[in-house]
C-alpha cells in the first residue's frame, strides 16, 4: 500500500497501537522504559532547565577551562615543576576533543542558520 499524503499515513498508523508495534518488533515489554518515570522530576538541589543559548555559553566557558588546564600543565611540564607527561598529555588531548567538539557544534549551527535563511516564505 502506498502511502500517498500525510492523511492516508495518518489513517493507517492510527490502527496500530504500541501493544501491535511490539508484538511486531518482538520486543519484551518488560524491558522498556516507562516513559511516564522518564519525566523531568526535579529534586532537591537540581538546576531549572536551560535554554540553549545558556547551554552554549556553559559549554563555551568548559572548554576555555579545558584550555586554560592544559596550557597551565605544558608551563608546568616546561619550567619542570612537574614529571608526569602522561597527565600533561590527557588534559592537552581532553582540551582538543573539547574543542573539536565545540568546533562541530558551531559549524552545524551556522549551517542551520544558513538553512532557514534559504527557505521561502
Amino acid at each position: 500500500m502506498a502511502i500517498e499524503n500525510i492523511g492516508n499515513m495518518n489513517k493507517m498508523l492510527s490502527g496500530y497501537n504500541t501493544q501491535d508495534w511490539m508484538k511486531s518488533a518482538s520486543i519484551e515489554q518488560g524491558s522498556l522504559p516507562q516513559f511516564n518515570e522518564l519525566a523531568a522530576n526535579p529534586g532537591i538541589g537540581a538546576k531549572p532547565p536551560q535554554s540553549f543559548s545558556e547551554m552554549l555559553a556553559s559549554s563555551l566557558t568548559d572548554v576555555n577551562s579545558m584550555q586554560v588546564e592544559a596550557n597551565k600543565a605544558i608551563q608546568k611540564l616546561a619550567s619542570g615543576q612537574t614529571k608526569n607527561i602522561s597527565e600533561t598529555m590527557l588534559a592537552v588531548e581532553n582540551a582538543e576533543i573539547a574543542f573539536k567538539t565545540m568546533n562541530q557544534v558551531r559549524m552545524k549551527v551556522i549551517e542551520a542558520y544558513k538553512e532557514i535563511m534559504r527557505m521561502q516564505m
